[in-house]
């Protein structure tokens, strides 16, 4: 009998041992709570965030990676700073919240593009399937040339689509996401 209870405990401590590994290293889909970039990302939103019936984790971290790391706010709102929030002057860093993400800077021939969601809700007017393409291979899907009968698209020519390309499907996922919470 005390053979048995011995095994026992020992199973279920084995078992809770690799329940805990498993865990610690991010297999769960919420284990991403403790990851301080989440905390960090949903504090520095610069606007409210929707955030029902999405994944605060993901959302959390694709603030983070929009707002701390890939510097979309640059080129994506225009004018970027509030009058008197630019840090570039030396003042207080304030975003200018009312055009956040709403494109319209203008590179040359080139205009930034609106990230935020449209009336259907998906960011820049595009599914996640058509955000990784964009981002991956800088296919620019607004503008096909309609006379070309292959899957020739034209190419976005000013966004470092060569760089976020190489980023991994899980952290542009967590962008889409963050990006889907935005108001339109």
């Amino acid at each position: 009998m005390k053979r048995v209870v011995l095994l026992a405990v020992m199973f279920s401590a084995l078992t809770l041992a690799v329940v805990l590994a498993a865990g610690s290293k991010g297999l769960a889909q919420n284990d991403r709570v403790t990851d301080p970039r989440v905390k960090l990302g949903l504090q520095m939103a610069p606007v409210p965030l929707n955030l029902t019936g999405r994944d605060r984790n993901l959302v959390g971290l694709g603030s983070y990676i929009v707002n701390a790391q890939a510097g979309c706010n640059d080129c994506h709102t225009n004018p970027p700073f509030e009058e008197g929030g630019d840090p570039f002057l030396g003042q207080p860093k304030q975003v200018n919240a009312e055009a956040y993400l709403r494109g319209g800077v203008a590179f040359g021939p080139f205009v930034s593009r609106n990230l935020r969601p449209d009336a259907s809700g998906r960011p820049a007017g595009l599914s996640l399937q058509e955000f990784l393409l964009v981002m991956h291979t800088g296919a620019d899907l607004k503008h096909i040339p309609p006379a070309v009968p292959s899957p020739q698209v034209d190419l976005l020519q000013v966004m470092p689509w060569p760089v976020y390309g190489m980023m991994i499907d899980d952290d542009l996922r967590a962008v889409y996401e963050y990006l889907s919470a935005l108001p339109q």
